[in-house]
C-alpha cells in the first residue's frame, strides 16, 4: 500500500475516497509540519508549501509532490530534480476566477470605479466624465496560459482586440493575435491594457522591467496576476507616479504581504488584492477532483496530469 501525506484535509468523504484507491493517508496541518518517522515511507506528497519546515530530504521513499498551486517557485526544485521526484502542479484548477478577476478589473479601471465608491462612502453625487469604454480598446496578455485563456474567453463579448505573447508566437484560440517573446515591445506598444499572466521562472524575473514599461503607450492601464516578481516594482511605481501607466489592478506583488509603507497602497488609481485572485467556491471542488484523477492514475501506473517540465520551470 502507497503512503501518501496530505497537508488540507478535504473532508472524511473525499478522504475515504483516496483511501479506497488503495492509499495510506496521512493527513498534517502544513503550518509548522516537521519530519518525523511517521513520515518516513511517504512516496505521495500532496500539499501547497510544507518546505520551510518540513526537510523532504529525509522523506527517501518520495517519488511524487503534488501541489495544489499552479506556481512552484516555493518547492525545492534542485533537490527535486537532483531525486527525479515527478511535479505536478494545480494548472487551470483556479483559471476560470483568476480570468474572472482579469475582466472585472478591466472594467474597473475604465470605469473608475475607486472614485465612485470614495464618492458613495463620503456621500458625494458628482458626475465623472473621464471614464471610457473598453469597445475597441486592444487588450494584451504577456502569456497565453489557462489564465489568459479563460479571461479571453470573457473579453469574447466586448468587442476588444485580444492580443497575447508567448515564446514562439503560435496561435492560441481566443486571441486575435499572438506575438513571440522576441518582439514583445511590438506587442506593448499597441497595447491600451497590459495583463501579466506568465509563470515565474529565473528567465522572467522582472521581465517587465524599465525598457518593457517604456515600450507601453502613455496611459496604458496594468494589470498583474502572475507573480509579483515578473515585475520590477520600483520602475512599476515609478510609472504609476508619472502617469505612463494611467492605473494599475495588482493581485501579486514582490514581498507578500506588502509592506505598509509600500506606496502602493496610497495610490488613487491602483486596485489592490491580497493575492486573492483565485478564490471562489468551487476551489477546493476543481482541487480535488484534479488531486483523485492524477491518485488514481499514479496507482495504476498511468501519466500524471500537469507534469512540470522542470527545465522550463512550468
Amino acid at each position: 500500500m502507497k503512503k501518501a501525506l496530505f497537508t488540507y484535509d478535504y473532508g472524511k468523504e473525499k478522504m475515504s475516497l483516496i483511501k479506497e484507491l488503495g492509499y495510506d493517508v496521512i493527513i498534517k496541518e502544513e503550518k509548522g509540519l516537521f519530519y518525523s518517522e511517521e513520515l518516513k515511507d511517504v512516496e505521495v506528497l500532496v500539499c501547497y508549501d510544507p518546505f520551510s519546515t518540513l526537510d523532504i530530504t529525509k522523506m527517501e521513499k518520495l517519488k511524487w509532490i503534488q501541489l495544489s498551486s499552479i506556481g512552484i517557485d516555493q518547492a525545492p526544485i534542485d533537490y527535486i530534480k537532483e531525486k527525479g521526484i515527478i511535479l505536478t502542479n494545480n494548472k487551470g484548477g483556479y483559471s476560470i476566477p483568476i480570468g474572472e478577476w482579469i475582466v472585472m478589473n478591466i472594467l474597473q479601471l475604465a470605469k473608475n470605479s475607486i472614485k465612485f465608491f470614495e464618492k458613495q462612502k463620503n456621500k458625494i453625487w458628482r458626475i465623472d466624465t473621464s471614464i471610457i469604454e473598453i469597445y475597441g480598446k486592444t487588450i494584451g496578455f504577456i502569456g497565453t496560459g489557462t489564465l489568459a485563456i479563460e479571461a479571453a474567453k470573457r473579453l469574447q463579448g466586448f468587442g476588444v482586440n485580444i492580443l497575447g505573447l508567448n515564446s514562439n508566437g503560435r496561435n492560441v484560440e481566443g486571441f486575435n493575435k499572438c506575438f513571440s517573446k522576441d518582439v514583445m515591445d511590438d506587442m506593448l506598444r499597441l497595447c491600451d491594457f497590459v495583463v501579466v499572466t506568465i509563470p515565474y521562472t529565473k528567465e522572467t524575473h522582472h521581465l517587465i522591467n524599465k525598457e518593457r514599461f517604456n515600450a507601453m503607450k502613455d496611459g496604458v492601464y496594468f494589470i498583474n496576476v502572475a507573480r509579483g516578481s515578473v515585475v520590477d516594482e520600483g520602475e512599476l511605481i515609478k510609472n504609476l507616479k508619472s502617469g505612463k501607466i494611467k492605473g494599475a489592478a495588482l493581485d501579486v506583488f514582490e514581498e507578500e504581504p506588502l509592506k505598509e509603507d509600500s506606496p502602493l497602497w496610497d495610490m488613487e488609481n491602483v486596485y489592490i488584492t491580497p493575492h486573492n485572485s483565485w478564490v471562489s467556491e468551487m476551489r477546493n471542488e476543481r482541487r480535488f477532483k484534479l488531486i483523485y484523477e492524477n491518485m488514481k492514475k499514479y496507482v495504476e501506473g498511468e501519466k500524471l496530469l500537469n507534469i512540470v517540465d522542470l527545465q522550463k520551470g512550468y
